[in-house]
């Protein structure tokens, strides 16, 4: 998740990082949930691994993801990339994809150097803004998406 974060809303990220959760009466966050679950029912959801990522299953020796539009696809490709990266440092070596059933659609991603860069990146990205004492201001980048997000009150109210 704070990947995913960390690309559409670093204020979001540090929230979320230290406590303040919005997510659960959100209704957009409950759409994805329920088509999560109506999607690929025969498939083992949900898997964790190590306590630390969720995937949503595993299938032809790939990583799946679920995700209810296409709209914060950077952000989806990272979560998944960084899950590569994962397996990757525990000498699992997979690639990964990003399926959106409403819009019949999957996107291959694969682990290569530069995505490996990328995500190291964003992992250090994470670290600074984690250790920031409040939570960042709200930037130009993440607005377009802020109409929607769980914590529009929060931050707008």
């Amino acid at each position: 998740m704070q990947v995913a974060y960390y690309t559409v809303c670093k204020r979001k990220l540090w929230l979320f990082s230290h406590g303040i959760s919005m997510e659960s009466e959100n209704e957009n966050v409950k759409l994805g949930k329920l088509l999560h679950e109506d999607s690929y029912d025969r498939k083992a959801k949900d898997i964790l691994i190590d306590n630390r990522i969720r995937v949503d299953f595993i299938d032809g020796g790939s990583i799946h993801e679920v995700k209810k539009s296409s709209r914060l696809e950077e952000a989806s490709e990272n979560q998944i990339l960084y899950y590569l990266y994962y397996l990757s440092l525990k000498g699992v070596f997979v690639d990964g994809e990003l399926h959106y059933p409403k819009e019949n659609r999957i996107k291959k991603v694969t682990l290569d150097n530069h995505a490996r860069e990328k995500i190291e990146l964003i992992l250090s990205g994470i670290d600074e803004i984690l250790k920031m004492p409040s939570p960042p201001s709200l930037d130009s980048e993440s607005r377009p998406y802020c109409k929607k997000c769980a914590y529009y009150n929060f931050c707008y109210g």
